[in-house]
């Protein structure tokens, strides 16, 4: 189903809200209660707060959904205690592009942290042909495809499978986290035009493959000495080992150099800079996953480095709450219904369209997403396990409504 997209006097009529709480605050999957994950550790993000120019996310680095284990890797998940920074006004960066380096590079929206395409090693330990994390360390990714790593940060370096449904080709991908330079990232499909028309596409890499029978030149076609050449392809070194074995073909997919584009998307109705998580015609992760080489945005300091993500919430900064009262709606109401539910989940408003609702269990994953065009739907829970379960709205004029129901037989 393909998403409206709103008028702008829509837009200007909700300025206030988006201003107030736009969806670099409300798009976060924050823990309901002091829910715990693997090895009985709180899972998911533990606080939002923001200020008139910056969000900071609190988060363990522990999803809700189950993890592990991890094959070949003796590293075990542990708690981390990151506040990162996101600018709510990013802009793109106009001087020397910023590198995204090794360690977290952004967030997912359950606070786990982005890695780039990197393993940190490189052949030889020259510094010159970078080892792919997914090639040389993908035996170890769980079936959510992360991993953790050796100080117990949980991380993906590819398309987090057990975060949204990255099979649903009939609508736009969820918007599932974002990068150091405050822009989203979105899973793999997305409008197949700018504009917001034409369906849904699978995002295409224009990062290809180079042909080339050795390694001895680099992308931009630098030639090297001897004594830096790669290795050849054998064994397991086959092309495609290496980040540098791989090229930027402008225009051969739908993507930049920074693996993004500016877009409409369902939160940003009005056009942003957005980076996708990219697959390929099979569905599995293609390079280079989540962000290219470099940001496209300016990147704030400290989040990113040793000792990065340790960022102080400022005073006077806002606590955000998800919205459970009808009060906090103004002119407009919302109800569901009934509650608890057995068959199908009501949910009407007096006036304000309905842009999107999404189902989340206990642990945080999203597991139901309708994007309706009205005042009214009915959700069917059929196949949904008896318990507590959140709803979580967003109206067309972009503010966000969560609600918990239990569901029972």
């Amino acid at each position: 189903m393909i998403r409206p997209i709103l008028t702008a006097a829509l837009c200007t009529a909700s300025l206030f809200q988006l201003q107030a709480q736009g969806p670099e605050i409300t798009s976060w999957i924050i823990n309901p209660g002091s829910e715990t994950g693997y090895s009985n550790y709180l899972t998911n993000v533990q606080a939002v707060n923001y200020t008139a120019t910056d969000v900071f996310v609190s988060c363990t680095c522990i999803p809700g959904y189950d993890i592990g284990p991890w094959t070949n890797n003796p590293n075990v998940p542990v708690p981390q205690d990151f506040t990162f920074r996101l600018t709510r006004t990013p802009v793109e960066n106009t001087g020397a592009l910023v590198e995204t380096g090794l360690g977290h590079i952004g967030v997912w929206r359950n606070g786990v942290s982005i890695f780039n395409a990197e393993d940190g090693m490189s052949y030889n330990n020259q510094g010159i042909w970078h080892r792919d994390a997914k090639v040389f360390e993908g035996i170890s990714f769980d079936l959510c495809l992360g991993h953790p790593a050796p100080n117990g940060e949980y991380h993906h370096h590819v398309s987090p499978s057990c975060l949204y449904d990255f099979m649903d080709d009939q609508a736009h991908s969820d918007l599932i986290g974002y990068a150091f330079d405050g822009f989203p990232i979105y899973g793999a499909w997305g409008f197949t035009n700018t504009d917001g028309t034409g369906g849904i596409s699978r995002m295409r890499t224009s990062y290809q493959l180079r042909n080339i029978t050795d390694r001895t030149t680099l992308p931009d076609g630098t030639v090297l000495p001897a004594n830096q050449y790669g290795p050849a392809f054998a064994g397991q070194y086959p092309l495609g080992a290496f980040i540098e074995d791989y090229a930027y073909v402008a225009g051969s997919g739908d993507l930049d150099e920074h693996n993004g584009r500016f877009t409409v998307t369902p939160e940003y109705p009005t056009g942003t800079y957005a980076y996708f998580v990219t697959l390929d015609s099979l569905l599995q992760p293609a390079f280079p996953y989540v962000i290219g080489d470099t940001y496209y945005g300016t990147v704030a300091a400290g989040n990113t480095g040793p000792g990065g993500g340790h960022l102080t919430v400022p005073g006077g900064a806002i606590l955000y709450t998800p919205s459970t009262s009808v009060q906090e709606l103004g002119n407009a109401s919302l109800t569901v219904f009934p509650v608890p539910a057995s068959a199908d989940l009501n949910i009407r408003t007096d006036g304000t369209l309905l842009r999107s609702i999404e189902l989340i269990d206990a642990s945080g994953r999203v597991v139901s997403h309708t994007a309706p065009l009205g005042t009214q739907v009915a959700i069917s829970l059929d196949g949904l396990a008896n318990g507590f379960w959140t709803a979580r709205i967003t109206l067309a004029d972009g503010r966000v409504v969560v609600r918990p129901f239990v569901k029972q037989p």
